[in-house]
């Protein structure tokens, strides 16, 4: 338990003792109760709303009920202060004793601090990338995916069980398209002249494809007509560009628990089995769709439809499930996806889509309410668009995909780490600029740069050290059991602050489906560290070594490892290496 709940609980106790003693009602609702770090650092250390909270079922003004709070909780043992702020909050000021002791509490739990029991190993479906299979990752995959590897890692740091997928939309017509330019690549590869119609892909990444199946199957499909190649090619190009996205993914580190195709989905009759569990619910009807206002959408038709009624659960409209040619609709495969995720055992979903998808947030939502009896609950996250700059300019089309910037010439121009760690760098429907020039830079101003640089300096300090005291022993546990009390300084005491903070701002991301949170929390934790060695380079009392005073070297020395330790605990849900020496 980190400190901010061990200080809830210790509120809520005071909201029980008190409500024992008469000064409140019994049975209080304190779920909305919080405790965490004030606005502004002079006003204390930690910051609750219970007054606030409770006032109004407690029929009492807040300040009433915060001067009942004030005087049982300043009574707690670990708490120096406490006082009644604005118009019914409470700050707390705790002992600096609690503050040393979570330092040596983050110590001895290594990476493993923040780790929380929030989640209490419910699962958790995380459905991201999902791209068509017809090519190589883009730069406008890279944001999704890499945002939906750090949710699910941050969703298991916080305690749930998660499972991370891949739904491969094989099924609709853009994979005959794929087939057909696959097959013009194996004409290529056999010695034909070809020429790329338009429609197709003209990617050059689809040579390869086609010399290997030219390889496997020699001269086989040579004019043959497109009803004995289409269906076969289909399969081989789909192995071939789900090989191409599994090694860019590689190279982002990006892995994946499952795999699920909706050609197989398809064909093992998912679609029929959900269609005929709605219909058997009386969720859906043959009708005709009123004309919807201002621009019309792609699946609205002015003719009989097999409909679900989506309205019926929040969506503004009910949804075709049939084409006119009597094809499922791609909403009808997407029922079937997620209703075989609710019959896996997952309640909580989250998809990540693109900016493009924006539009089909609700009928999904609707969809998945109906699927379950309102049981299970989607989560949506829209990804909003990267602008790939260069100094500020545009930068242009990759020539090996022909159209688009792939994710593996991002990742081979700039690397892995900092493609995540930009990434993550502002909020997920917030549009990004990755500007290239500016990911190099080594300043603050790069974040990337700026919080690895932090994990590098404090490893370096900890290396000299050893220069200095060749004998001191630096593991976590004689750290940990060494001469807090030596740590006084305001500052050294603030960081301690930050770093303490980590466990609440992982339950809170995790709770908001926010990681760029964490970019954010370990940015404000590098400029604390980078703030206190730069103090000590100007002033000699406040230096992490002092040759003279080994006790306090050894405390300080504490502080400096549990920053490394914080910035590693977040860089690894961002699956970002926290290196020890910068090059």
């Amino acid at each position: 338990m980190n400190v901010f709940k061990q200080m809830r609980s210790a509120v809520l106790a005071a909201v029980e003792a008190e409500a024992k003693a008469g000064g409140l009602p019994a049975g209080l609702d304190c779920a909305r109760v919080t405790v965490e770090p004030p606005r502004e650092a002079s006003h204390g250390d930690m910051a609750t709303n219970a007054a606030m909270i409770l006032a109004k079922p407690a029929s009492m003004p807040p300040r009433a009920v915060a001067e009942k709070l004030v005087k049982r909780l300043a009574a707690h043992g670990d708490v120096v202060g406490a006082e009644i702020a604005g118009p019914g909050f409470i700050n707390l000021r705790l002992k600096d004793d609690v503050w040393r002791g979570e330092l040596a509490t983050i110590l001895r739990s290594g990476p493993g601090y923040g780790d929380s029991d929030l989640g209490a190993g419910k699962p958790v479906n995380v459905e991201y990338v999902s791209a068509n299979p017809t090519g190589p990752l883009h730069i406008g995959h890279a944001r999704g995916t890499v945002y939906g590897d750090a949710l699910a890692s941050l969703l298991h740091k916080a305690g749930f069980k998660v499972t991370r997928e891949y739904y491969i939309n094989d099924a609709g017509a853009q994979v005959d398209v794929l087939a057909r330019s696959v097959h013009l690549r194996y004409r290529e590869a056999l010695g034909e002249a070809i020429e790329i119609p338009e429609g197709a892909y003209p990617g050059e990444y689809l040579k390869p494809v086609g010399a290997a199946l030219a390889q496997r199957d020699g001269k086989k499909w040579l004019g043959k007509p497109e009803s004995e190649w289409l269906a076969p090619l289909r399969k081989f190009a789909v192995a071939a560009m789900m090989d191409l996205v599994r090694d860019d993914l590689a190279a982002v580190g990006v892995r994946h628990d499952v795999f699920t195709s909706e050609q197989q989905l398809v064909e093992a009759g998912a679609v029929e089995a959900v269609l005929a569990e709605l219909t058997r619910r009386g969720l859906v009807y043959t009708g005709v769709l009123d004309p919807p206002k201002g621009k019309k959408p792609e699946d609205w038709e002015s003719r009989p439809q097999t409909l679900f009624r989506a309205q019926q659960f929040g969506d503004d409209t009910d949804r075709p499930l049939k084409k006119s040619d009597g094809s499922w609709t791609y909403f009808a495969s997407d029922i079937a996806n997620h209703f075989d995720k609710y019959r896996r055992g997952f309640e909580e979903m989250i998809d990540v889509w693109g900016a493009d998808h924006g539009g089909y947030v609700r009928r999904m939502q609707a969809a998945v309410r109906a699927i379950s009896d309102g049981k299970a609950a989607l989560d949506v996250k829209i990804c909003q668009l990267v602008k790939l700059l260069d100094k500020g300019e545009p930068v242009k089309m990759s020539k090996r995909a022909g159209t688009f910037v792939t994710l593996r010439d991002l990742v081979d121009e700039v690397g892995k780490d900092v493609v995540r760690f930009v990434m993550l760098t502002r909020k997920n429907d917030a549009p990004l600029d990755f500007d290239l020039a500016a990911v190099k830079e080594q300043s603050r101003d790069n974040p990337v740069w700026y919080v690895q640089y932090a994990h590098a300096r404090a490893h370096s300090v900890l290396r000299n050290a050893l220069v200095e005291f060749p004998d001191l022993d630096l593991s976590a546990g004689a750290l940990a059991g060494g001469p807090l009390e030596r740590l006084t300084d305001g500052d050294e005491l603030g960081l301690i602050r930050q770093l303490a903070n980590w466990p609440r701002v992982v339950d809170a991301a995790a709770e908001a489906h926010e990681p760029h949170r964490l970019a954010f929390y370990l940015y404000d934790v590098a400029a604390g560290f980078h703030g206190l060695w730069t103090r000590g380079r100007d002033e000699g009392g406040i230096r992490f070594l002092i040759r003279e005073d080994r006790a306090l070297t050894t405390a300080r020395l504490a502080l400096v490892a549990a920053v490394a330790t914080v910035i590693a605990s977040g860089l690894a849900v961002f699956g970002v290496e926290p290196v020890k020496e910068m090059r």
